[in-house]
């Protein structure tokens, strides 16, 4: 597995490469002022609301909310891994990525592209395989496959042979370590010569998000005691937790997807794809996990998970949805469609068609009522005691859904269910208490039209850019500084003079001059990429968008005034505290002295 990537690299990275010219290659741009322009690319509109700033090195749509930097885009519209976006741009610059943790913690490249080579080259052995064994080209008609699909597909078969494979490509030692470390050969218990790890199997070649295979999956052809599925280890190209069967396909078949539908086995993916339904992808042997979730959604908005109706197959369903519940951002949907007894994907597509099988798409339940039928589950909700047992189950998983309409909405229905006025902020770790309570401060200034007041601060000493839209001076400060990083050389150095104050958004802002200071090259996309798996990244999105008006002299004198103005906040509230204290029981002889210093300061 790779080595993480250093910060300081992908900031470098970020300053030398142009978004402009990374998303004027996919769609086409207009020149807006300081800007550029486009219709959406990740939602259709008539009239352009994605904008692309080369200042900030930043896009984003104030149609959808899609935002981020070259990154980003690369990781939504070309459908990339974070690693493989960050490989992409660094080949346009001449860079090369460095993996922490030295060049063993990540595959060397060489030997990457030998397992690569080496499980294309078995693929192909198991092609030739399935042209000439009988039984095997039986069991796919026995299955209704025609000849186009299993070509799509790349399906083989692994001969009844322990050295089939390793004889046919095993001639060196070298090649066999790399069979072995492709997952290929396996050894016994006592270790020996490696061996053939698929024997009289069909194949199921497993291709990653490029179409590269790094893996398969294998299917007994007659019943034994071994498993009746069995698919690659672990290995430096195949994490089962973070690949989907047949996602390439599904990419492959059409520019815009429209949606993703998430079944059990090989056998239903393929045939939902042969009979005109070339949306459907599955997990590799494994319960649907939170990194699957991320990648389904990041090709499309709409996901359906399709298990059978039976115990088994509603607690899997469970599982999927306990995943998605955090990824379920702006637009997202998840979707549940539970199967007759007895049937599957396979057959159901085959007595019913596509027509029929869309039909029950139309039936499926909605995550938020799939969720709330499990939770009430042995649950007599005509009793207090039912209800509050209800309220307890659901309140941590709902806390984890990210802010936004679909989790306002689930708080609803908790609270119509349970008729308890319930606070999101009691389920939350203390850190994260802080950021839920300012954004309920938010809404409530957003309801009664006004801006939230800035505390004592005498309006002459007020930005004047800080308007409705700025509801704070520490937020504006954010604002600012996030736009124009250049504005920490105005900073003095640390320890800040605002540091102690006990606002919202202190501590964020302290941390971003803190990595302003700390980076020789950084922009606003920069920043943003620091933050965009953390709590604070939605509202540092909106910040980073907001209007601010006044050219870049004007803009750096009002984020020095807003500084002063937190620094004045800051001595207020340590000459309350000491007037509390004077109150309580008294001050000892250096307070007294600092709090007469402090009043003689607020008098000047």
């Amino acid at each position: 597995m790779a080595g993480r990537i250093p910060d300081s690299f992908i900031d470098d990275l970020l300053a030398r490469v142009d978004i402009v010219d990374v998303i004027q290659e996919r769609i086409p741009l207009k020149k807006a002022g300081r800007d550029w322009s486009a219709r959406c690319p990740f939602h259709d509109e008539r009239s352009p609301s994605f904008t692309v700033s080369p200042q900030k090195q930043f896009y984003h749509c104030f149609g959808c909310g899609a935002h981020g930097s070259a990154i980003k885009f690369l990781m939504d519209y070309d459908r990339l891994e974070f690693p493989d976006a960050i490989e992409e741009l660094a080949g346009r610059v001449g860079l090369k990525v460095p993996y922490e943790g030295g060049r063993a913690a990540a595959p060397q490249q060489s030997d990457t592209a030998d397992l690569y080579t080496m499980l294309d080259q078995s693929a192909r052995y198991y092609q030739r395989a399935l042209a000439d064994n009988a039984a095997a080209r039986a069991y796919f008609d026995s299955r209704g496959l025609d000849p186009a699909t299993i070509t799509a597909f790349g399906l083989g078969y692994a001969p009844d042979a322990y050295d089939g494979l390793r004889s046919a490509l095993g001639n060196s030692p070298q090649r066999i370590a790399l069979l072995e470390k492709a997952g290929m050969l396996t050894r016994g218990e006592r270790g020996g010569m490696p061996y053939d790890r698929f024997r009289d199997r069909v194949m199921f070649p497993i291709q990653d998000r490029r179409g590269r295979i790094i893996a398969f999956g294998g299917r007994v052809l007659v019943k034994s005691d071994g498993p009746k599925y069995l698919n690659s280890p672990e290995t430096p190209l195949f994490h089962k937790g973070r690949e989907l069967f047949a996602l390439w396909q599904v990419r492959q078949a059409q520019q815009k997807i429209g949606r993703i539908i998430v079944v059990e086995g090989y056998m239903d993916v393929i045939a939902l794809h042969q009979h005109g339904l070339p949306q459907a992808v599955a997990t590799l042997g494994t319960a649907t996990t939170r990194e699957h979730a991320e990648i389904l959604f990041r090709n499309c908005a709409d996901v359906y998970f399709c298990f059978d109706g039976d115990r088994a197959g509603r607690q899997a369903a469970w599982r999927a949805a306990e995943s998605v519940l955090p990824r379920m951002r702006e637009g997202r949907q998840a979707h549940f469609l539970f199967l007759p007894d007895g049937e599957d994907p396979d057959t159901l597509i085959r007595q019913e068609g596509s027509a029929g099988f869309e039909q029950r798409l139309t039936t499926a339940t909605p995550l938020s009522e799939f969720f709330f039928a499990h939770q009430e589950s042995g649950t007599d909700l005509r009793t207090a005691d039912g209800r509050a047992r209800l309220a307890e189950r659901c309140k941590e998983m709902i806390a984890s859904i990210p802010e936004g309409s679909f989790r306002d909405r689930m708080l609803e229905l908790l609270t119509d269910k349970t008729a308890i006025r319930w606070s999101l902020s009691a389920s939350l770790s203390p850190q994260m208490r802080e950021g839920v309570e300012e954004m309920l401060e938010e809404r409530v200034a957003q309801l009664r039209g006004n801006s939230a007041p800035v505390a004592e601060a005498p309006a002459a000493a007020r930005p004047s850019g800080a308007v409705d839209a700025q509801r704070s001076v520490v937020r504006y400060a954010v604002a600012l500084l996030l736009q124009n990083p250049s504005f920490v050389e105005s900073v003095d150095a640390p320890p800040y003079a605002f540091a102690a104050l006990r606002r919202p958004g202190i501590g964020l802002l302290i941390e971003l001059i803190d990595a302003c200071r700390a980076r020789a090259t950084v922009n606003t996309a920069a920043l943003l990429q620091q933050y965009e798996q953390r709590e604070e990244g939605a509202s540092l999105r909106k910040l980073a968008v907001l209007s601010l008006h006044g050219d870049a002299g004007t803009l750096q004198r009002e984020f020095i005034d807003s500084l002063a103005v937190l620094t004045a906040q800051t001595r207020q509230q340590r000459t309350d505290d000491l007037i509390a204290k004077q109150a309580d029981g008294g001050l000892d002889d250096g307070e007294k002295a600092e709090l007469r210093g402090l009043l003689a300061t607020r008098r000047r």
